[in-house]
């Protein structure tokens, strides 16, 4: 039974089942950061993987082919798999470092202090060079450049203060 001021999760239009994205996401478990995702970066996927287009619209609620949607995530799950779903972005109060990630960040820092010694200092680019050479986003090695260069500074200026 449909209440009268909420969509449908699930409807027929021209004799196939189309669904919502609410239902994509209680069949998923993905966030609605992940499910917007999907979409919108759908272009930019292998075909098998790309997520189905918009069949039907009821007001504001766009309704994807239902066998569609479940095709791309049976493909989803077996090429991706399932493991970084959930909410997007951090959860309120989580602290921003620590856990997986802050290593992760270490490592990244640590791979950037060592090309910013090797090369003696700073240069621009650095940071996309190390996104293409080792993955990543580029915004993420940005961070880490920024704190590899704020230890390499430090590091050069003990060095000057140093006696002979």
């Amino acid at each position: 039974m449909v209440v009268p001021d909420e969509t449908p999760l699930r409807l027929v239009h021209g004799g196939r089942w189309v669904v919502s994205r609410a239902w994509v996401g209680e069949l998923t478990g993905a966030s609605a950061g992940t499910l917007a995702r999907w979409y919108a970066e759908r272009h930019v996927q292998p075909e098998a993987r790309r997520h189905p287009e918009v069949v039907h619209t009821v007001g504001r609620t766009h309704y994807f082919d239902q066998q569609a949607v479940e095709a791309f995530w049976a493909v989803w799950q077996e090429e991706v798999g399932t493991g970084r779903l959930g909410r997007a972005g951090r959860k309120p109060g989580s602290p921003a470092t620590g856990g997986a990630d802050r290593a992760q960040r270490e490592r990244a820092v640590s791979v950037a202090l060592a090309v910013l010694r090797e090369e003696g200092g700073y240069r621009r680019g650095l940071a996309a060079q190390l996104a293409r050479e080792h993955g990543g986003v580029a915004r993420s090695w940005q961070r880490a450049v920024g704190e590899a260069r704020a230890v390499f500074e430090s590091e050069q200026g003990a060095g000057r203060d140093a006696a002979p």
